[in-house]
């Protein structure tokens, strides 16, 4: 599954229901709804609550390789971060698969640290 089909499965998934009742059970507005359902990309905020009601990992939809689509439990919001990525049409074809294993990476770095308590990252400047 790929981003461009987010909309198509939201359609299929609601059904015959009408927009507000879902679009209210999702937590969005109806006019976000229809936005989603013609095609465009969501905000982070959306993408999450999306991914929810639909009961997908955010992975599936931004075709994250199977070596990172079990993430820690603090991860979901990194990955959510890949979907901007994947809507600029102006990036190699490979560049947001690549930013967005480079921002997990990053963010599995950062948890690993504040467990240790080891925040401090300016060695990375």
């Amino acid at each position: 599954m790929t981003l461009l089909r987010l909309g198509a499965l939201l359609r299929e998934r609601r059904g015959g229901r009408g927009i507000r009742d879902v679009a209210n059970e999702i937590g969005i507005s109806a006019a976000t709804l229809v936005r989603l359902e013609a095609g465009r990309v969501p905000d982070l905020g959306t993408f999450q609550k999306i991914c929810s009601w639909l009961k997908i990992n955010p992975a599936e939809i931004l075709d994250i390789p199977s070596g990172i689509s079990n993430p820690a439990p603090t991860e979901p919001a990194s990955l959510v971060a890949a979907v901007h990525l994947r809507a600029d049409r102006t990036l190699p074809p490979g560049a947001a698969e690549d930013l967005a294993q480079l921002i997990l990476v990053a963010h599995r770095e950062l948890a690993r640290r504040r467990e240790k308590r080891q925040t401090d990252v300016s060695p990375w400047f």
